[in-house]
């Protein structure tokens, strides 16, 4: 009996020694459990938190909002835009103006070589014209059969006229005075007459002969003038 009593008292002194064993193991297990249901309540909150920031990205914007935007982009584009044509009509302004500018330059340069050109050939005439003088009075003290028969006289008489359609064809002509009324701007009035055979300011004679070179005068004609 004294053994089953002992055993009895050990038994107890097991099972309250077991007992706080397993109340340290329910608490732990309780606070895994309270760890993993925070976990997984955070984890909730997370996913939850995710998709409310995925719904309100997804979420569109305000019809005002939006519509004011567009008319944003509209009026930058528009302003861009403007910009743009009033850099096109500024460089078509300038580019008009240089070729303007241009059109004139080369108008005034031909102009000028054309007056140049028209004073050297003016200055060359006007040096050749006594040699036309000289021949028109050597001639004059040949008597017209003589031009025929004599070869001199005939190749002088042929370097003449080519002389003279040269001229022609460069645009100088004679001035003409036969029978016709006194002009300052061509003749030269060297003497006077009065004579009732002729009408008032009427030339009579002509002692050297004028000429001008497409239409200007390079040397005007010395003559009479009666009345």
């Amino acid at each position: 009996m004294a053994i089953d009593i002992m055993d009895a008292s050990e038994l107890e002194e097991t099972v309250n020694e077991a007992q706080p064993e397993q109340e340290s193991e329910a608490a732990c297990e309780e606070e895994t459990e309270c760890v993993t249901g925070e976990a997984e309540d955070t984890k909730e909150e997370t996913q939850t938190s995710e998709k409310a920031s995925d719904e309100k990205a997804e979420e569109p914007e305000p019809s005002g909002k939006g519509k004011k935007k567009k008319f944003l982009n509209k009026k930058n584009k528009e302003a861009e835009k403007d910009k743009r044509d009033e850099k096109i009509e500024e460089l078509t302004d300038k580019y008009l103006r240089v070729m303007a500018e241009f059109d004139n330059f080369r108008k005034r340069t031909e102009k000028e070589k054309a007056a140049m050109y028209d004073m050297g050939a003016k200055n060359v005439i006007e040096k050749l014209l006594p040699v036309i003088d000289n021949f028109d009075r050597g001639f004059d003290t040949v008597k017209d059969a003589d031009r025929e028969t004599d070869s001199f006289i005939n190749g002088m008489d042929l370097v003449y006229k080519q002389l003279k359609k040269t001229l022609e064809d460069m645009g100088v002509e004679p001035i003409e005075t036969q029978n016709k009324e006194f002009d300052p701007n061509l003749h030269n009035a060297v003497m006077h007459i009065d004579d009732d055979r002729y009408g008032e300011n009427m030339i009579v004679q002509e002692f050297q002969k004028g000429y001008t070179y497409k239409g200007n005068v390079v040397r005007h004609s010395m003559v009479q003038v009666a009345n």
